[in-house]
């Protein structure tokens, strides 16, 4: 009884947010709104321009088009209260909106983990083995792939609230961050977490590790194959995994260095959590089209059409 008075006695926490300075907090404000816009709209475009193309009908399209809803909304799981609180008096979230963005955040992170996954596999195969590709990525195994990110992900976020919910929070409640994250809290927990970091680190820290591991090896097979090719076939395979490595460079990079050291807050914490949040998912859509000229060239078919219509 006692323990569940504990779990209990904490109904909300106070964020301390990104800074203190008035002024400063403006300015983010600003920023912070115009790069979440851009988020929001580069990753729709990107994803209506591929459901709407039939000359985008493919694999590597087809997870694209995933991977820019799943950006999205994982930055939209942070970044609208994280925008609100720059210019808020009192910065506080409910003890069940802490864990919910704990869970959302979460889910995404590793959906997009394993879509990642999927992403390199479909290069992997349509490099190393050409002749087998439209058996091997078929629409039914493309399908299966999303919808078992989605799974693992919802699964990856529900091992993190279960052991979230057991720990007390009895106070004090004040995080000093912009969200709720799993460092923060455990530093918050009234009792002692020496054991159950450690289980928490390898849930998040090992993954991170574990996949980018994996993912390296599958790139390096890519670019090894068309060693023996011509000149034009090596830059062909250049030029399709570029976007793919830069994408995964960002996203392993600063989860790395969030998790894959002991659990305590770091100063640079808040600065690695906002590129995590705006800046990645803002910049994928953007290395994607910039790079593809495929993808512009719908783009601009699409938007001529739509200025077309809008006329008439």
């Amino acid at each position: 009884m006692k323990e569940g008075m504990l779990l209990n006695s904490v109904t909300e926490f106070i964020l301390l947010g990104l800074t203190h300075d008035p002024d400063l907090q403006k300015l983010l404000f600003i920023v912070c709104l115009v790069i979440y816009l851009i988020t929001l709209a580069g990753n729709t475009l990107i994803s209506v321009t591929i459901f709407t193309s039939p000359a985008l009908a493919t694999p590597m399209y087809f997870f694209l088009s995933y991977l820019s809803i799943i950006d999205g909304f994982y930055s939209s799981s942070i970044a609208p209260k994280m925008i609100y609180d720059l210019i808020s008096e009192r910065s506080s979230i409910s003890f069940n909106g802490c864990m919910t963005q704990l869970l959302t955040e979460h889910f995404f992170t590793a959906a997009e983990i394993i879509l990642l996954i999927s992403m390199a596999s479909d290069r992997y195969v349509a490099i190393c083995k050409p002749l087998h590709y439209i058996t091997i990525m078929s629409r039914p195994v493309c399908i299966f792939l999303v919808r078992s990110a989605i799974i693992l992900g919802f699964i990856h976020g529900g091992i993190q609230i279960l052991f979230m919910a057991q720990l007390p929070f009895c106070g004090p409640n004040i995080i000093d961050h912009f969200m709720c994250d799993l460092v923060p809290l455990l530093e918050l927990a009234c009792t002692d977490t020496h054991t159950l970091g450690p289980l928490i680190d390898a849930n998040s820290g090992s993954l991170c590790l574990l996949i980018f591991s994996m993912l390296a090896v599958s790139y390096i097979a890519v670019l090894h194959s068309p060693r023996n090719h011509s000149s034009e076939g090596r830059r062909k395979a250049l030029s399709t995994c570029a976007s793919h490595v830069t994408v995964i460079v960002l996203f392993f990079v600063p989860c790395s260095y969030l998790y894959l050291r002991p659990m305590t807050s770091f100063p640079n914490d808040k600065a690695v959590t906002v590129f995590c949040t705006l800046l990645t998912p803002m910049l994928n859509p953007l290395i994607y089209t910039l790079r593809n000229e495929e993808v512009k060239k719908v783009m601009k078919k699409l938007w001529g059409q739509m200025c077309k219509a809008s006329n008439t």
